[in-house]
């Protein structure tokens, strides 16, 4: 790979960090379509080459792809402080509009408006998944093996209610093990490319931000106890950080399903609400889970108080996501060449991206349940755990919302900050008309 064909200073990486940051709307594909542009094309401080060995690498990793990408360019071009600043400044104001945003929902939650204006919101990200199930489908299951992976990674998910982690780091032993051609990847020795990195950098470099990541848990671990909500929302999304394979929908059905079901720390239609929010950020998606984190404390503060607690849960949340983000890159970058050219770890990666088409597919059915109708329960018999809509509770007017927003998202191609603008005017009508 070639060198940056011009080494900005700090400052004008931190500036242009700052403004790709501003303006990362679109999801993953839009943010590293926007840092191509800015980075490679215009500014050529990063090779074509080096770009996509760096975005197939970081694709290997935990977390959102497109941040750890933006660090990854900022360590190559500043080295440690280039990556603080470029991570950072790609999360930050996306966070910072996140955190207004759930503030003002919190606000206005009781008004028949406000109800009325995520009816459309809500309907509109059933949409949204869907394309993204569309769109991973199509670009990972590529052969037989990998299909048969999606549809078994979904069954077990919806009708058998395996644990996220297991049905993933499952996905991922099997890739490992299975015959290159079942994945579409060319049989070949393994191959080690360049200098061999030294392990006890490695190591220190796990040890310091491993430090960094625990050091506002062990701040509440001594201040507010385990019983403290906080404490249950650090560990949980500590976890979360370790198996956010495949970006964040991946992830955001199991999430969601944790968080309503088992803490109860928000509603379902909370959750969409706060996923159509985040849809509205630049940034990360997966900065959804500042909105649960927030709403967790805000509503189980205790000494905090409610805003106290619902600012703090949205700031821990922030930290446990990506403060792992940093762990990864500034750790495991030396060995990019090592990594890529390991054929076992890429299919264990084939595998596992293609399960996560499966549990895409899980929630765009979980959130299509829970937005479509007002009363979703449980069937279980034997084996099978899933959710059954009680039919009568049919939503019709989310239905209609749902099928307008589908049409403008895939027949007249509609920007996702537009479609979410058209689904909220349009629940704005139909809520207060037929309330």
């Amino acid at each position: 790979m070639s060198e940056p064909a011009t080494v900005p200073s700090f400052g004008e990486l931190v500036r242009v960090s700052a403004r790709i940051g501003w303006l990362s709307f679109g999801g993953p594909a839009g943010q590293i379509a926007l840092m191509h542009r800015e980075l490679v094309d215009e500014r050529k401080w990063i090779g074509e080459e080096h770009f996509l060995h760096a975005l197939n690498f970081c694709h290997l990793l935990p977390g959102p792809e497109a941040q750890q990408l933006a660090t990854y360019i900022g360590w190559k071009l500043h080295g440690v402080k280039g990556g603080l600043a470029a991570g950072l400044l790609f999360v930050v104001p996306g966070a910072l509009v996140m955190l207004g945003l759930a503030l003002a929902y919190v606000s206005a939650a009781q008004l028949g408006w406000f109800a009325a204006l995520f009816l459309g919101v809500k309907a509109a990200v059933i949409a949204i998944v869907v394309q993204a199930l569309i769109r991973v489908g199509g670009r990972a299951l590529t052969t037989g093996f990998k299909r048969g992976m999606a549809f078994a990674a979904f069954l077990a998910l919806f009708l058998f209610s395996a644990p996220f982690p297991l049905v993933v780091l499952g996905a991922g032993v099997i890739g490992a093990l299975a015959p290159p051609q079942w994945l579409g990847l060319k049989d070949q020795a393994e191959a080690h490319v360049g200098p061999r990195p030294r392990v006890w950098k490695t190591l220190a470099t796990v040890a310091a931000w491993l430090a960094v990541w625990a050091a506002p848990m062990v701040l509440v671990l001594v201040l507010l106890g385990q019983e403290h909500v906080l404490w249950r929302v650090g560990l949980f999304f500590s976890q979360l950080a370790v198996v956010t394979f495949g970006g964040a929908y991946a992830v955001l059905a199991y999430m969601a399903q944790e968080a309503v079901s088992t803490h109860h720390w928000l509603s379902a239609g909370e959750m969409a609400d706060g996923l159509g929010l985040a849809e509205t950020t630049p940034g990360p998606l997966i900065l959804v889970t500042q909105f649960v984190g927030f709403l967790a404390g805000f509503r189980e503060g205790g000494v905090l108080g409610s805003w106290g607690g619902g600012i703090a849960g949205a700031l821990l949340t922030t930290w446990v996501t990506f403060a792992p983000c940093f762990l990864w890159i500034f750790a495991f970058a030396p060995w990019i060449d090592r990594l890529q050219s390991a054929r076992r770890l890429k299919g264990g990666l084939a595998a596992l991206t293609a399960a996560v088409v499966g549990v895409i597919a899980n929630l765009s059915l979980w959130f299509a349940l829970q937005v479509l109708f007002a009363r979703v329960g449980k069937l279980d018999a034997g084996p099978v755990h899933t959710l059954l809509p009680e039919w009568i509770s049919f939503d019709w007017r989310a239905g209609l919302l749902a099928a307008l927003a589908a049409v403008l998202l895939f027949r007249f191609k509609l920007g996702v900050l537009k479609l979410l603008a058209v689904s909220a005017a349009g629940g704005l009508v139909l809520g207060t008309a037929f309330a």
